[in-house]
């Protein structure tokens, strides 16, 4: 029966098959894989980290049960469940993501070149036993060997994860809860002087915000006083705790922005403030010797007051510091620099000197602050509201500040961030913090923060603080003296005076506790405003007798006879307690005038007492404020009543006062359940501070049900209903503390740390594996909740708890209800009602649930243990409903780990952990769960109508994790069934929808549930489908798997088989997944690929690194698993990103040594089809690529992960039943693995390095949008991410999304990467790709064994071999290439004549690789590969007749070796001669062979290889030099004449370097050659009427074309074998390259010639029929003809220039004499300079010279150490015969041999003399080709040289003129200038050399020598003809000038007249002889010999 995949199979049952297949090993690792380890979870009991030296816990003890309840919730251990692999797992991915294993530095190929000793010319180590004919079995063994050795263990670790937020399956450990601070800040106070130091002075810091208009801090109080000046108060100083000495305090900032303020007190004096004040403002420090006397008469007033009114304190004067300026301008300022600050309306200096000691996160500075303190005036009433008012106006000075007068004083402080850890610090209740290494050192005070707004944070410390502020006072309307008042502060704990108890925190200077305290004093005011914090150290039980008493006093400041210092003038009191809450808040209190009378303290002084006279009729004239920080009073009317009520039932005390009521019994259980419903009325701050106490207590009410007046509580419901309301207000209002779940960090921590199950004994402090004992008061109730359907029924109960007889299971529906009606409940009515209910609950139950109950009262059984937390957490919430209902799965989590917690601590407490799974639950919880299950799964497929995708994404992990922990704890089985439902449920509704955010949450659930520690052993990896052979018989002979395995089918285990997926359960639910999404035709997944790979990626890394599987039997057993993978993988292979195309582009790019294989296949003339030319090959798939190269690189390595660990006989039994096109598939698959993982080279990551940093942050975004479409929570994310309102801590915004603060920053941090980590990675990546290759080529191994034996072995055989040599072409490590090699030899020894014979391509392949890797700078490579290579030429040798030769090799090694030598960059010759070396050795020491040719000719292809390599060495050296190296590339493609292919490699190579270098004439001319050659060789296989006849047929194009016939004798038939069988030899590779000339033409500008290249073309396309190609070609020809019309004379071909070397340095070019093609318009002086600079970098600049002049040089005249180079400008040169053909700029320029060039000289040796001696040597040189040619520079091989005398000058030099001056005359468009500038030339001239002095020299008398006569005759001709055409110019000169130029005119033709009458004689004289026959006088041209000239003889040296 086969299931499809997209439906679940039927889980095993998992208990039962362990039972039934009991492992019969007894130990090992494979032992741990069948079942959990037996200590896999335990509960850890830790205690809590304590902050200070002791435990703060209440002096008094903890009376209080409330009290006792909050302490021991303080102090108690964390109870911590330890699931102890999945810390291990955890730690492992981690480890994984960050490390890299150590990586092995072995030499590794092209990236860790040594340099060699070159000079070495010695042959590399031969490799031994290589020429020894062993069998092939051993030979495999021995690479097997070999290959296994030495490996990576660890695949995954040399492969970085993707790149992925955190991934979804990571639990975080919560924070520990700990007590909140915000930023802190270190305040030391160091100095504070006034002008005049007269008096002590105390001062107090406190922090305040404007904003908010708060104060934010307790007071701390300092005093800088000096010992002198402190001794004026001795007599009321007791000693001073080192407590009250602290001058630094930490203050806490949760909320920034803050002002701090400073208030300074001094002694209580006669006087009010301004006068006291005076002083200060009056003396300056500087003036103090002049004041002397007045300063000691205040000094000695100051000891007076000092004496008498030590006690009090006046107020003096405050000021107020913006901290926030100070802290920010820290940041920009230097060192010492002054800020100045507008303090009260003044300037003020403030210099702050910054530190650079700490880090750049807070700035530490000293802020000396020379400022202006405000005198408190009498007028002013400073309450707290004109404060902030004042704060405010201190940043804009305004009149306000104008009033207050200022004292000038110097405050030093030290502001700086508060280290980790600070020394010797005391907290707010002065307990001592840790570290705390000596009490007598002077503390630091930690001061208490009041946050401006709420802080969400749980208690954790006990700490019981009330602080009192007195505000003001109002005494206007009392009689009597009551004017300096101060008010005494006490805190009594009864009415007797000695009841003040010492509770009253010091200030500074004074103990640490007192029972009193005073406020200041204000002079002469009846109604004061007070500015004293009192703080009080409140007892942890307060009682109704507790109370402030405050006792006004009137202080008589002047000396009087009789009176008393303090007079009380007055008396109010606070009750603490009220109904037994604790009072605080603003009081405005009536004040007595008379003492109190006796009991006052219980009541309000509110109350009228009798007979008691108060201040102004009993009104309230005293305000006062009381603020209470504490962690025992909740300050929460609610959460006090449910408190109290808990407590009372604790207790069993009643009745209960409660407020104003008293409860009793009776109605307890009323109010007991109105205030569990009333706690959603309380504030969420006391919730959350009192959050650990409040859900312990809801916990225990329905673990222990109350028993109230005899009857048991149930408040299962109540509570739960209220958690759930708790639980999501705090996800509601704290959504920032929220993990990537949702999962509120306050809940989860309470979850993780301090839930645990209260134990069954109230008394017992925390539960024990011991502690279930009884209680009177809680029943242990089995199962009960309030029912559906309002039914309010109590349950039958058992309140045996310990009666072991009392049966656990009923064996009967009868023994039930027998059990029912025994039990409490007795009455029939009840019993009906719980039938009818037990109905209708069922009905229920069935319609949610899909298990099956098996009896029909499953309900209703009472356990004989306690009642159970987790069962009744179950039941609650199955038969919730509503809103309720709502809110518990909003929160799921939060009751699914309550639940899990839960389970564990019951069953680790009850010692259950080891008993059967099966037995562990009752069957009725098992239910409540599947219910659970079911409900949650329907739920998630609300989706899409249930729009709230947060939530149900929520849902779905809530529940994945909930399915992980159970796996741990209940029936496996049982959860697989789990797993089912929700698989089905989600299937169904997914293939209606076809929805894949459904799929995508589906990925999530099986993810998580996957990610379980004992995810292998739940696998069931040894079960039945194990194979029949494992890798050692010991292990299939002891594993005791049953023997009719031998039965199955090998396929079942690579197949999504039903027994597969049925065994191997979440394994074959992860394949499955794969399997569909990846499948091409389920469109809808296409953005999930990523996704589900990445579900598969993970799984394996983690398997990979986990210790469990070390072993290679255990991770074969692992693999095994995975096995379906190979087929899933092969079936998307034409999806897959094709990494060949990258590397491809890659490798050029790189400009290394690797050529791709299609370049490689064209230079050595073989077909450039991809190499896999199989029809199943991916390569031709035109669908391919789908994937990322991302996902499809972790698929593969994935893929290579299980073929590297999987059992090689399994694998090979597999092999052989797969059919030819699969198992060319997997080949196909290889070959892609190799490009994928080849080694990329540091370039290549620093490139990345510098890209990715741009690109990640916001692709991400962009992705998840596309990919994903709506899929809520993520685009959410999205949203936020990119909103430009959303800042970095917005408050409301939600952590999860805080990708920046935590994930995503890491990742961009990651980005910008040292040198060091780029090598480390670079290193990674070449292990990785060496690791790749060697589990590539153990496959290949596999694969040619199981085929070798097959029919279809060759097609198979050549797939391997594709692989083989395409991983040679990749970036290898030295170590994956010796293996390479080795198994390259054993292919080819074993079927030698799948090389030779059918894959012959491939032959030519190998050589060349072969030939490459010869040329590795490693000697190891290049040992092996010479290895390699001379076992090929023997084998050729071997299988041909033994007579013959090894022909196909030898053709191979030399066409590899020339496409090597033209291709490859950094290609080293020496270390090729080296392996030419090796080779030889190999033939000398080979005696089987000895005795045949063969030595012979391996000897002979040797020395031919090596004279390419000597043109090689020589390119190398010319590298430089482009015309050398063209000439040597020339070379070697004319000595390989009667080799095509190599030839049309050579000129292929030619035209890419002319290309280069933007020579595209040229390089249009070796394509031309190309086409020629192909053509002649065409003409000879196929006679073609259409096709060119041959070289012939390409004259037009070019004449030099002819070289290419193939007319001599020993040309190679091309019907040889091997010869033309490259891809261009062929119609299609001709059409190729005359497009590619025809291309290279249009460039070069040279439109001409690509009409005639389209004139061979034209008839090809025809016969073809092709009407497209020849559309395209027309419409580029009337492109062509176009632009020879638009660029008519605007085009420019070239320059050309004589250049001649002359000097042995030249070497070869000695007296070599070129023409050179330069581009057009080049000077003289650029190639002059060109050539010197170049030649002079080879040379020495000093060695180099060039010769100035054109005059043949005489060798023997030059330096012979020095290199001489002539260079001459040179123009084409036409006959005049030519001169008819050539009539367009491009016949001029075209097809040019002849050039020419003059030089004047006298016959004395100088250049230039006299008219009448001034001869002129004109040069004709001949070049051995026509220009353009596939060269830039050729050959002279022939000159001439024409000599003319002065007369034939002159002529030339008239001729000329004339020819100017008619050009200029008849130019059209004329122009003026250029007329006027030849006529200035031709008539102006009256001097050096005119036409005038040409003709008086030379017309003036008839030559003597008759053979001058014509010359004559000629000259006066020419002066006729340009007489005329100076009359022509002046007269269009005339109509062209303008009235200004009239004058120049008339001179011009003045001049005219003259030179016309000078010339009128001359022209006129006609030689007589002419007119009659005299000899014939030929030109004085000349080859060879002797010319005389004039009687002088010139001999003419002519080239050769």
């Amino acid at each position: 029966m086969s299931v499809p995949l997209t439906e679940a199979v039927e889980p095993v049952d998992f208990e039962e098959y362990l039972i039934t297949h009991p492992p019969v090993i007894e130990s090992g690792p494979l032992r741990d894989l069948i079942e959990f380890p037996p200590d896999d979870i335990e509960v850890i009991y830790t205690p809590r980290e304590c902050r200070t030296v002791a435990q703060a816990v209440p002096e008094e003890g903890d009376t209080d049960p409330h009290v006792r309840d909050c302490v021991r919730s303080y102090t108690e251990d964390w109870a911590i469940v330890n699931r102890k692999f999945v810390c291990a797992f955890d730690f492992l991915k981690d480890e994984l993501k960050r490390r890299s294993m150590s990586i092995d530095d072995t030499p590794r190929g092209s990236w860790a070149c040594s340099i060699f000793d070159l000079k070495n010319s010695l042959p590399d180590a031969l490799l031994p036993h290589l020429l020894d004919r062993s069998p092939n079995e051993e030979i495999d063994r021995h690479n097997e060997e070999q290959r296994k050795s030495h490996r990576h263990r660890e695949l995954f670790a040399l492969h970085p994860a993707l790149d992925e937020e955190e991934p979804i399956e990571r639990h975080c450990v919560p924070d520990v809860p700990k007590e909140h601070f915000g930023q802190r800040l270190l305040v030391k106070c160091l100095s504070l002087k006034f002008e005049i130091e007269i008096e002590p002075i105390f001062a107090s810091l406190a922090l305040y915000d404007v904003k908010e208009k708060k104060k934010i801090s307790e007071n701390f109080f300092f005093d800088l006083n000096s010992e002198q000046t402190k001794a004026m108060l001795r007599p009321h100083i007791q000693t001073a705790a080192i407590s009250t000495l602290a001058r630094s305090a930490i203050f806490s900032i949760t909320y920034p922005s803050q002002d701090v303020f400073l208030v300074i007190q001094k002694v209580l004096q006669q006087g009010d403030i301004g006068e006291c004040a005076e002083p200060y403002m009056v003396f300056k420090e500087s003036d103090a010797a002049k004041n002397k006397e007045k300063l000691e008469k205040l000094r000695s007033q100051s000891e007076q007051f000092c004496q008498r009114l030590g006690r009090y304190r006046m107020p003096f004067a405050w000021t107020a510091i913006h901290l926030m300026n100070i802290v920010n301008s820290a940041g920009s300022l230097e060192r010492d620099t002054e800020l100045e600050m507008s303090l009260s309306g003044q300037k003020l200096e403030t210099i702050i000197s910054l530190s650079e000691e700490l880090e750049h996160h807070g700035k530490f500075f000293t802020f000396l602050c020379c400022m202006c303190m405000c005198v408190f005036q009498e007028g002013d009433r400073l309450s707290d509201e004109d404060l902030f008012k004042f704060l405010a106006d201190m940043r804009r000075p305004s009149s306000v500040l104008r009033r207050l007068r200022p004292i000038t004083a110097q405050l030093k402080l030290d502001i700086s961030p508060a280290p980790e850890n600070p020394h010797y610090c005391l907290t707010p209740d002065l307990q001592q913090v840790k570290p705390y290494p000596d009490s007598r050192v002077r503390p630091t005070r930690e001061i208490l923060e009041f946050p401006a707004r709420d802080v969400y944070v749980p208690n954790t410390t006990y700490r019981n603080l009330l602080y009192v502020n007195p505000q003001s006072l109002n005494f206007a309307n009392r009689q009597g003296s009551a004017r300096n008042i101060t008010v005494k502060v006490q805190f009594m704990n009864g009415e007797d005076p000695n009841n003040a108890m010492p509770v009253i925190f010091g200030k500074s200077s004074c103990a640490d506790f007192s029972k009193e305290a005073y406020t200041a004093v204000v002079y002469h005011n009846r109604s004061p405003d007070f500015h004293d914090e009192i703080k009080i150290k409140l007892p942890a039980s307060l009682s109704d007798h507790h109370h402030i008493l405050f006792t006004f006093y009137h202080v008589s400041c002047q000396q009087k006879q009789n009176t008393p210092l303090e007079t009380p003038v007055g008396y109010t009191w606070i009750p603490m307690l009220q109904n037994g809450r604790l009072r605080t808040g603003h009081f405005c209190l009536p004040v007595s005038l008379e003492k109190p009378p006796q009991s006052y303290s219980v009541l309000s002084p509110d109350v009228p007492l009798p007979g008691m006279k108060w201040v102004d009729n009993h009104r309230g004239v005293f305000n006062v404020e009381v603020v209470a920080v504490s962690t025992i009073h909740t300050q929460d009317q609610y959460l006090d009543k449910f408190f109290a009520l808990v407590h009372a039932l604790d207790e069993h005390m009643f009745p209960v006062r409660i407020g104003d009521m008293r409860i009793m019994e009776n109605n307890l259980e009323t109010e007991l359940k109105s205030s569990i419903a009333a706690l959603n009325s309380s504030q969420l701050e006391p919730v959350v501070r009192f959050l650990h106490l409040l859900l312990d207590k809801l916990v225990l009410l329905v673990v222990r049900p109350p028993v109230i007046a005899g009857q048991i509580v149930n408040l299962g419901q109540a509570s739960f209903e209220v958690m759930a309301s708790i639980v999501n207000r705090l996800h509601k209002y704290l959504d920032t503390s929220q993990d990537m779940h949702g999962r509120n960090s306050l809940l989860s921590s309470y979850i993780y740390y301090v839930f645990r199950l209260p134990n069954t004994d109230p008394n017992s402090p925390s539960p024990g594996p011991g502690g279930l004992g009884g209680s009177v008061h809680y029943a242990t109730m089995a199962r009960s909740a309030v029912r559906p359907a309002s039914l309010n029924l109590n349950r039958s109960r058992s309140l045996s708890n310990s009666n072991p007889d009392i049966s656990g299971t009923p064996t009967s529906p009868d023994d039930e209800v027998r059990s029912i009606i025994g039990s409490k409940v007795n009455d029939t009515y009840n019993v009906v009602l719980h039938i009818l209910f037990l109905c209708l609950y069922c009905f229920v139950f069935f319609s949610l649930s899909v298990a099956h109950y098996p009896s029909p009262y499953p309900i209703y059984f009472s356990s004989p243990f306690p009642q159970l937390f987790h069962e009744e957490l179950a039941l609650q919430w199955v038969v919730s409903s509503g809103s309720v209902r709502e809110g518990a799965l909003q929160q799921a989590w939060f009751f699914f780990e309550l639940m899990v917690k839960s389970i564990i601590h019951h069953l680790y407490f009850t010692d259950r952990l080891e008993s059967p799974r099966k037995n562990r639950f009752p069957e009725r919880f098992m239910d409540d769960i599947t219910a659970l299950v079911s409900t949650i799964s329907l739920l998630t497929l609300c989706y899409p109508s249930n729009q709230d995708l947060e939530l149900v994404e929520r849902l779905n992990t809530s529940l994945a994790f909930f399915l992980n922990d159970l796996l741990s704890v209940m029936d496996r089985g049982f959860v697989f069934t789990l797993i089912k439902t929700y698989w089905k449920q989600v299937s169904t509704k997914l293939y209606a929808l076809q929805n894949p955010t459904l799929e995508s949450l589906r990925l999530d659930f099986l993810r998580i549930v996957c990610s379980h520690e004992h995810y292998v052993t739940l696998n069931l990896p040894c079960s039945l489908l194990t194979p029949p052979a494992s890798p050692s018989p010991s292990v299939s002979s002891s594993s005791g798997f049953s023997t009719h395995v031998q039965d199955q089918k090998i396929a079942n285990m690579f197949e999504l088989s039903v027994p597969f997926r049925e065994q191997h359960y979440l394994a074959g639910l992860v394949l499955s997944e794969l399997s569909v999404i990846l499948d091409p035709d389920n469109e809808g997944m296409f953005g999930l690929h990523k996704k589900v790979v990445s579900v598969v990626h993970n799984l394996l890394s983690s398997h990979d690194s986990d210790p469990r599987y070390a072993d290679p039997e255990v991770k074969a057993r692992v693999a095994m698993l995975y096995l379906p993978l190979i087929g899933i993988v092969m079936e998307t292979l034409p999806q897959l990103h094709d990494f060949t195309g990258t590397v491809k582009y890659h490798r050029y790019g790189d400009g290394n040594s690797m050529i791709s294989q299609t370049v490689a296949m064209a230079i050595a003339g073989t077909s450039t089809a991809p190499p896999m030319s199989r029809p199943s090959s991916f390569l031709l798939n035109p669908q391919h690529g789908t994937f990322s190269a991302e996902s499809s690189r972790s698929l593969l390595i994935c893929l290579l992960w299980v073929l590297k660990n999987a059992d090689e006989l399994v694998l090979q039994k597999w092999f052989t039943d797969l059919s030819v096109s699969q198992l060319n598939r997997l080949l196909d698959l290889l070959y892609l693995c190799v490009s994928c993982f080849e080694y990329k080279g540091k370039k290549a990551f620093e490139r990345m390095n510098s890209l990715t940093f741009k690109k990640s942050k916001d692709m991400k975004a962009k992705l998840e949008e596309a990919i994903l479409g709506s899929i809520g929570a993520r685009q959410e994310m999205v949203r936020r991410k990119r909103s430009p309102s959303g800042s970095a801590f917005g408050s409301q915004e939600n952590l999860r999304w805080r990708k920046d603060m935590t994930h995503w920053r890491q990742n961009s941090e990651k980005m910008d990467k040292t040198r060091a980590e780029l090598e480390h990675e670079a290193l990674i990546d070449g292990n990785l790709a060496t690791e790749a290759n060697l589990i590539i080529l153990d496959t290949l191994e596999i694969i040619v064994q199981t085929v070798s034996v097959t029919e279809s072995k060759e097609s198979i055989l050549g797939g391997v071999l594709k692989v083989l040599l395409h991983s040679m072409a990749c970036n290898q490590s030295a170590l994956y290439l010796q293996h390479c090699f080795a198994t390259q030899r054993a292919l080819v020894s074993k079927f030698p004549e799948l090389l030779f014979e059918e894959e012959t391509e491939q032959c030519a392949d190998l050589c060349l690789r072969l030939l490459r890797n010869c040329s590795s700078s490693i000697s190891t490579i290049r040992a092996h590969a010479s290895a390699s290579l001379y076992l090929l030429m023997r084998q050729n040798f071997e299988i041909g007749n033994v007579s013959t030769n090894f022909a196909r090799v030898k053709m191979q090694v030399t066409m590899s070796l020339s496409s090597l030598v033209g291709t490859s960059q950094n290609f080293n010759e020496e270390f090729l001669r080296r392996s030419l070396k090796t080779i030889l050795t190999y033939a000398e020491e080979d005696l089987e062979l000895r005795e045949t040719t063969f030595p012979d000719q391996v000897q002979d292809l040797v020395f031919n290889l090596h004279m390419i390599l000597s043109d090689t060495v020589k390119m190398k050296e010319h590298q430089e030099d482009p015309e050398m190296l063209i000439d040597l590339m020339y070379r070697i493609a004319k000595g390989y004449q009667t080799s095509p292919d190599l030839r049309l490699t050579w000129l292929q190579n030619m035209a890419g370097k002319h290309s280069e270098r933007t020579n595209h004439a040229e390089a249009a001319q070796c394509l031309v050659h190309s086409a020629a050659l192909v053509a002649e060789y065409l003409s000879m296989l196929e006679d073609r009427k259409y096709l060119p006849v041959g070289c012939v047929t390409f004259q037009n194009i070019s004449s030099n074309v002819l070289e290419e016939s193939a007319v001599s004798d020993d040309v190679v038939s091309p019907d040889e074998e091997g010869i033309c069988s490259g891809k261009y030899f062929t119609e299609i590779g001709l059409v190729g390259l005359l497009e590619q000339a025809a291309a290279s033409f249009s460039m070069a500008g040279m439109y001409e010639a690509v009409n005639e290249v389209y004139k061979v073309l034209i008839p090809i396309h025809e016969a073809n029929r092709d009407a497209k190609k020849l559309a395209t070609i027309h419409g580029k020809l009337q492109e062509a003809f176009g632009k020879i019309v638009h660029q008519d004379g605007k085009r420019m071909f070239g320059t050309y220039f004589r250049v001649g070397f002359y000097g042995s340095k030249f070497g070869d070019l000695d007296e070599q004499e070129f023409v050179y093609k330069e581009p057009a318009i080049t000077k003289l002086a650029e190639i002059s300079h060109r050539l010197e600079g170049f030649y002079g970098e080879r040379f020495g600049e000093d060695q180099v010279e060039v010769i100035k002049d054109s005059n043949p040089v005489d060798k023997c005249k030059l330096d012979p150490n020095k290199a001489f180079i002539q260079i001459t400008y040179v123009e084409p040169y036409f006959d005049t015969y030519e001169m008819k053909d050539r009539i367009t700029y491009f016949d001029k320029n075209y097809n040019l041999r002849r050039f020419v060039y003059c030089t004047p000289f006298t016959l004395d040796g100088r250049a230039h003399g006299d008219l009448h001696e001034q001869f002129k040597r004109k040069t004709i040189l001949t070049t051995s080709h026509a220009f353009p040619y596939i060269k830039t520079r050729i050959n002279i091989i022939h000159k001439e040289e024409i000599i003319s005398m002065p007369i034939e000058v002159a002529i030339e030099d008239m001729q000329k003129k004339t020819q100017e001056l008619a050009f200029a005359t008849h130019q059209d468009p004329a122009d003026a200038k250029m007329l006027q500038m030849v006529l200035q030339g031709s008539v102006g001239t009256t001097v050096n050399q005119g036409p005038l002095e040409v003709a008086q020299v030379f017309l003036s008398e008839i030559p003597s020598d008759p053979k001058l006569y014509r010359h004559h005759n000629k000259l006066r001709l020419c002066f006729k003809d340009f007489t005329k055409r100076c009359e022509d110019a002046l007269r269009k000169n005339k109509s062209l000038i303008g009235p200004d130029q009239k004058e120049y005119q008339r001179e011009l033709e003045r001049n005219y007249h003259r030179l016309k009458e000078a010339l009128q004689p001359l022209i006129n004289r006609k030689i007589p002889q002419l007119y009659k026959p005299v000899l014939q006088v030929n030109s004085h041209r000349a080859c060879h010999g002797i010319i005389p000239v004039a009687g002088v003889c010139y001999t003419k040296l002519s080239q050769g």
